[in-house]
Protein backbone atom coordinates (compact mmCIF):
# COMPACT_ATOMS: atom_id res chain seq x y z
CA UNK A 1 0.00 0.00 0.00
CA UNK A 2 1.29 3.49 -1.01
CA UNK A 3 2.16 6.18 1.05
CA UNK A 4 -1.23 7.95 0.05
CA UNK A 5 -3.42 4.99 0.36
CA UNK A 6 -1.53 4.69 4.00
CA UNK A 7 -2.97 8.39 4.55
CA UNK A 8 -6.30 7.52 3.49
CA UNK A 9 -6.77 4.45 4.93
CA UNK A 10 -5.92 5.73 8.15
CA UNK A 11 -8.28 9.15 8.24
CA UNK A 12 -10.85 6.49 7.54
CA UNK A 13 -9.93 5.18 10.77
CA UNK A 14 -9.84 8.13 12.67
CA UNK A 15 -12.97 8.78 11.37
CA UNK A 16 -15.08 5.71 12.30
CA UNK A 17 -12.97 5.40 15.96
CA UNK A 18 -14.48 9.12 16.46
CA UNK A 19 -18.10 8.49 15.59
CA UNK A 20 -18.16 4.79 17.74
CA UNK A 21 -16.91 6.85 21.11
CA UNK A 22 -19.97 9.63 20.22
CA UNK A 23 -22.20 6.76 19.93
CA UNK A 24 -21.55 5.06 22.68
CA UNK A 25 -21.55 8.09 24.85
CA UNK A 26 -24.66 9.85 23.17
CA UNK A 27 -26.63 6.77 21.23
CA UNK A 28 -26.82 7.17 17.90
CA UNK A 29 -29.58 9.55 17.17
CA UNK A 30 -28.14 11.80 19.60
CA UNK A 31 -25.23 12.55 17.26
CA UNK A 32 -24.86 14.04 14.05
CA UNK A 33 -22.45 14.26 11.33
CA UNK A 34 -21.20 17.72 11.94
CA UNK A 35 -20.11 16.76 15.54
CA UNK A 36 -18.45 13.39 13.94
CA UNK A 37 -16.40 15.55 11.97
CA UNK A 38 -15.51 18.38 14.51
CA UNK A 39 -14.04 15.35 16.75
CA UNK A 40 -12.34 13.84 14.27
CA UNK A 41 -10.75 17.20 12.99
CA UNK A 42 -12.39 17.04 9.53
CA UNK A 43 -15.10 18.63 7.25
CA UNK A 44 -18.02 17.40 7.53
CA UNK A 45 -17.44 16.87 3.55
CA UNK A 46 -14.44 14.37 3.83
CA UNK A 47 -16.70 12.62 6.22
CA UNK A 48 -19.37 11.92 3.48
CA UNK A 49 -15.75 11.24 0.89
CA UNK A 50 -15.26 8.09 3.14
CA UNK A 51 -18.73 7.16 4.70
CA UNK A 52 -22.05 7.87 2.41
CA UNK A 53 -24.33 7.42 4.88
CA UNK A 54 -24.39 8.13 9.18
CA UNK A 55 -24.94 4.23 9.37
CA UNK A 56 -21.71 3.36 7.40
CA UNK A 57 -19.86 5.23 10.06
CA UNK A 58 -21.44 2.76 12.73
CA UNK A 59 -21.02 -0.26 10.87
CA UNK A 60 -17.71 1.01 9.17
CA UNK A 61 -17.07 -2.76 7.91
CA UNK A 62 -20.02 -4.00 6.45
CA UNK A 63 -18.39 -4.94 2.99
CA UNK A 64 -16.13 -7.04 4.26
CA UNK A 65 -18.84 -8.52 6.85
CA UNK A 66 -21.57 -8.60 3.19
CA UNK A 67 -18.49 -10.48 1.83
CA UNK A 68 -17.44 -13.07 4.40
CA UNK A 69 -19.75 -16.10 3.95
CA UNK A 70 -19.38 -16.18 -0.12
CA UNK A 71 -15.65 -15.67 0.26
CA UNK A 72 -15.69 -18.92 2.43
CA UNK A 73 -17.32 -20.96 -0.07
CA UNK A 74 -15.60 -19.06 -3.19
CA UNK A 75 -12.61 -20.34 -1.52
CA UNK A 76 -13.24 -23.74 0.26
CA UNK A 77 -11.06 -27.13 -1.49
CA UNK A 78 -13.13 -28.40 -4.06
CA UNK A 79 -15.68 -31.21 -3.41
CA UNK A 80 -15.90 -29.79 0.06
CA UNK A 81 -18.96 -29.47 1.38
CA UNK A 82 -20.05 -25.26 1.54
CA UNK A 83 -21.76 -25.21 5.10
CA UNK A 84 -17.97 -26.65 5.94
CA UNK A 85 -15.81 -24.00 5.64
CA UNK A 86 -18.52 -21.58 7.51
CA UNK A 87 -18.56 -24.03 10.45
CA UNK A 88 -15.19 -24.30 10.90
CA UNK A 89 -14.80 -20.20 10.74
CA UNK A 90 -17.34 -19.58 12.82
CA UNK A 91 -15.85 -21.95 15.28
CA UNK A 92 -12.31 -20.86 14.54
CA UNK A 93 -13.61 -17.28 15.54
CA UNK A 94 -15.30 -18.64 18.75
CA UNK A 95 -11.88 -20.21 20.03
CA UNK A 96 -9.81 -17.36 19.04
CA UNK A 97 -12.13 -14.73 20.34
CA UNK A 98 -12.31 -12.24 17.21
CA UNK A 99 -13.30 -9.45 18.08
CA UNK A 100 -16.15 -8.76 15.83
CA UNK A 101 -17.96 -11.51 17.68
CA UNK A 102 -18.25 -9.15 20.90
CA UNK A 103 -16.92 -11.29 22.97
CA UNK A 104 -14.25 -8.38 24.49
CA UNK A 105 -15.48 -6.01 27.01
CA UNK A 106 -17.36 -2.79 26.23
CA UNK A 107 -19.29 -5.45 23.69
CA UNK A 108 -22.70 -5.04 24.96
CA UNK A 109 -22.54 -1.02 24.73
CA UNK A 110 -22.12 -1.47 21.38
CA UNK A 111 -24.85 -4.18 20.80
CA UNK A 112 -27.04 -1.08 23.11
CA UNK A 113 -26.12 1.44 20.67
CA UNK A 114 -28.09 -1.18 17.90
CA UNK A 115 -30.81 -2.07 19.94
CA UNK A 116 -32.29 1.10 20.70
CA UNK A 117 -31.76 2.48 16.70
CA UNK A 118 -34.51 1.67 14.36
CA UNK A 119 -31.87 3.13 11.78
CA UNK A 120 -29.26 0.69 12.75
CA UNK A 121 -31.65 -2.11 13.56
CA UNK A 122 -32.80 -1.69 9.82
CA UNK A 123 -29.18 -1.56 8.17
CA UNK A 124 -27.97 -4.69 10.36
CA UNK A 125 -31.13 -6.48 8.45
CA UNK A 126 -29.72 -5.34 5.03
CA UNK A 127 -26.06 -6.52 5.60
CA UNK A 128 -27.46 -9.75 6.38
CA UNK A 129 -29.38 -9.85 3.33
CA UNK A 130 -26.83 -8.69 0.98
CA UNK A 131 -24.47 -11.67 2.71
CA UNK A 132 -27.45 -13.71 2.00
CA UNK A 133 -27.21 -13.10 -1.33
CA UNK A 134 -23.70 -12.79 -2.04
CA UNK A 135 -23.85 -16.46 -0.23
CA UNK A 136 -25.97 -17.44 -3.14
CA UNK A 137 -23.89 -16.35 -5.99
CA UNK A 138 -21.13 -17.97 -4.31
CA UNK A 139 -23.05 -21.52 -4.18
CA UNK A 140 -24.25 -20.85 -8.15
CA UNK A 141 -20.89 -20.18 -9.15
CA UNK A 142 -19.01 -22.99 -10.70
CA UNK A 143 -16.06 -24.52 -9.33
CA UNK A 144 -12.65 -22.94 -11.39
CA UNK A 145 -11.33 -26.44 -11.43
CA UNK A 146 -14.96 -27.85 -13.17
CA UNK A 147 -14.36 -28.61 -16.92
CA UNK A 148 -17.39 -28.48 -18.29
CA UNK A 149 -19.33 -26.72 -15.35
CA UNK A 150 -22.47 -24.90 -15.88
CA UNK A 151 -24.70 -22.20 -14.22
CA UNK A 152 -28.64 -22.47 -14.15
CA UNK A 153 -30.21 -19.07 -13.42
CA UNK A 154 -33.36 -20.12 -12.87
CA UNK A 155 -32.73 -22.82 -10.78
CA UNK A 156 -34.17 -21.70 -7.38
CA UNK A 157 -31.62 -24.29 -4.60
CA UNK A 158 -28.62 -22.01 -4.15
CA UNK A 159 -30.87 -19.00 -2.38
CA UNK A 160 -32.69 -21.29 -0.65
CA UNK A 161 -29.85 -22.79 0.80
CA UNK A 162 -27.92 -19.45 0.83
CA UNK A 163 -31.40 -18.42 3.20
CA UNK A 164 -30.72 -21.94 5.25
CA UNK A 165 -26.79 -21.37 5.79
CA UNK A 166 -26.66 -17.79 6.54
CA UNK A 167 -30.07 -17.78 8.21
CA UNK A 168 -28.21 -20.50 10.87
CA UNK A 169 -25.14 -18.28 11.22
CA UNK A 170 -26.99 -15.22 11.81
CA UNK A 171 -29.29 -16.81 15.04
CA UNK A 172 -25.77 -18.50 16.24
CA UNK A 173 -24.54 -14.76 16.42
CA UNK A 174 -27.58 -13.97 18.02
CA UNK A 175 -27.98 -16.11 20.53
CA UNK A 176 -24.17 -15.45 21.51
CA UNK A 177 -25.26 -11.72 21.64
CA UNK A 178 -28.42 -12.65 23.98
CA UNK A 179 -26.14 -14.37 26.02
CA UNK A 180 -23.48 -11.44 26.69
CA UNK A 181 -26.24 -8.88 26.74
CA UNK A 182 -27.36 -10.95 29.70
CA UNK A 183 -24.30 -10.79 31.57
CA UNK A 184 -23.41 -14.53 31.11
CA UNK A 185 -19.42 -14.93 31.17
CA UNK A 186 -17.88 -14.61 27.52
CA UNK A 187 -16.04 -18.35 28.27
CA UNK A 188 -19.57 -20.02 28.74
CA UNK A 189 -21.53 -18.04 25.96
CA UNK A 190 -18.60 -19.11 23.55
CA UNK A 191 -18.39 -23.05 24.60
CA UNK A 192 -22.31 -22.99 24.41
CA UNK A 193 -22.67 -21.29 20.80
CA UNK A 194 -19.62 -23.53 19.90
CA UNK A 195 -21.69 -26.32 20.75
CA UNK A 196 -24.79 -25.32 19.14
CA UNK A 197 -22.72 -24.53 15.94
CA UNK A 198 -21.23 -27.68 15.42
CA UNK A 199 -24.96 -29.62 15.77
CA UNK A 200 -26.54 -27.29 13.65
CA UNK A 201 -23.84 -27.03 10.91
CA UNK A 202 -24.12 -30.96 10.78
CA UNK A 203 -27.52 -30.97 10.34
CA UNK A 204 -27.27 -28.87 7.47
CA UNK A 205 -24.28 -30.83 6.10
CA UNK A 206 -26.18 -34.04 6.32
CA UNK A 207 -28.91 -32.88 4.73
CA UNK A 208 -27.38 -31.44 1.78
CA UNK A 209 -25.53 -35.49 1.23
CA UNK A 210 -28.19 -37.16 2.81
CA UNK A 211 -26.26 -41.45 3.14
CA UNK A 212 -22.51 -39.96 4.04
CA UNK A 213 -23.42 -38.69 7.96
CA UNK A 214 -22.37 -36.01 9.53
CA UNK A 215 -18.63 -35.47 8.18
CA UNK A 216 -15.81 -33.86 10.62
CA UNK A 217 -13.38 -33.14 8.25
CA UNK A 218 -16.30 -30.95 5.50
CA UNK A 219 -15.58 -33.24 2.64
CA UNK A 220 -18.50 -34.85 1.33
CA UNK A 221 -19.95 -36.49 -1.94
CA UNK A 222 -20.71 -34.53 -5.33
CA UNK A 223 -23.78 -32.01 -4.97
CA UNK A 224 -25.25 -29.30 -7.11
CA UNK A 225 -23.64 -26.76 -4.80
CA UNK A 226 -20.68 -28.59 -4.63
CA UNK A 227 -19.40 -27.98 -8.68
Amino acid sequence: MGLRETKKQQTRTAIADAALGLFLEHGFDGVTVAEVARHAGVSTNTVFNYFATKEDLFFDRQAEVEDHLAALVRDRDPGTCPVAPIRDDLLAALDQDHPMLGLRPGAPAFWQVVLDSPALRAREREIGERAEAALAVALAAPSPTAATATTDDDDPMPPVLAGTIAGTHRALLRELRRRVMAGEPAARAREAVATAAGRAFAVLCAGLHPGVGHPRSGHAEHHPTQR
